[in-house]
């Protein structure tokens, strides 16, 4: 998926641990295998050629793609699954993939789990006894330094995902026009309990720009967001507060 996972487990029994943690990362080369747009053989780029169908990919393609319309349904359109005209579920992908990772390491028996895909977290259970898991969130304008820190105390499972031009320059695109999104934003980090939506609501939100994105994002229902514009304002949903520390 051109980027990094990393792993943070803890407790469990270590044989079933092990084994699902070597599964989980299987199924992540195997995630690249079937969805990646720049290999020829993928079945995502065979279905986007017409050379295959839906009902001939592997299960979690119809999954992928379901989720993604979805998305845009619930985005009013500022999430896709299409670029320049052509199927690419990416934005998706590797939210849905490192949720489903750690969802696994869980049901495993490990009491605590975190999964960090390119940057985007999925967070289960607690790393040790009165101790939440805390996530830092980069700030944008000054390299080095956090923005915030969010906190998972209180609740088992908790997703933390940011989208912007800090790491990857003018990435994100605007469905309407397919060019580089203009907007007010340098980085959208969402809040919530999985991966799979926070990850598609900041790539949405960011697109959307500060004022429309604030209001939908407010409308979400267990989202929060903290939303960083390129003149250094900082704009927040209202229960955010309850999520940092």
């Amino acid at each position: 998926m051109g980027t990094v996972f990393s792993f943070d487990v803890r407790g469990g029994e270590p044989g079933p641990v092990q084994k699902a943690l070597e599964e989980a990362i299987a199924q992540l080369h195997r995630v690249d295998e079937v969805f990646s747009t720049y290999r020829e053989d993928s079945q995502i780029s065979r279905l986007a050629r017409g050379e295959l169908s839906v009902e001939q990919c592997d299960p979690e393609v119809a999954e992928v793609l379901a989720l993604g319309a979805e998305a845009e349904r619930l985005s009013e359109g500022w999430f896709s699954t299409r670029y320049e005209g052509r199927l690419d579920p990416t934005g998706i992908v590797k939210g849905w993939a490192t949720e489903r990772a750690a969802r696994h390491l869980a049901a495993a028996g490990a009491s605590g789990v975190s999964v960090n895909g390119g940057g985007d977290v999925q967070l289960y259970g607690v790393p040790g006894s009165h101790r939440p898991w805390r996530i830092g969130i980069s700030d944008p304008l000054r390299p080095g330094s956090l923005a915030a820190v969010v906190s998972a105390a209180g609740v088992d499972e908790l997703a933390v995902a940011t989208s912007g031009t800090a790491e990857r320059g003018a990435h994100i695109v605007d469905p309407s026009t397919g060019k580089s999104a203009v907007t007010d934003l340098v980085a959208v980090t969402v809040v919530g309990p999985h991966l799979t939506w926070v990850d598609s609501w900041a790539t949405a939100a960011f697109a959307m720009g500060s004022r429309q994105a604030l209001d939908w994002l407010e409308s979400l229902p267990d989202i929060e967001a903290l939303l960083i514009t390129a003149g250094d304002e900082v704009r927040c949903t209202g229960g955010l507060a309850q999520r940092l520390g």
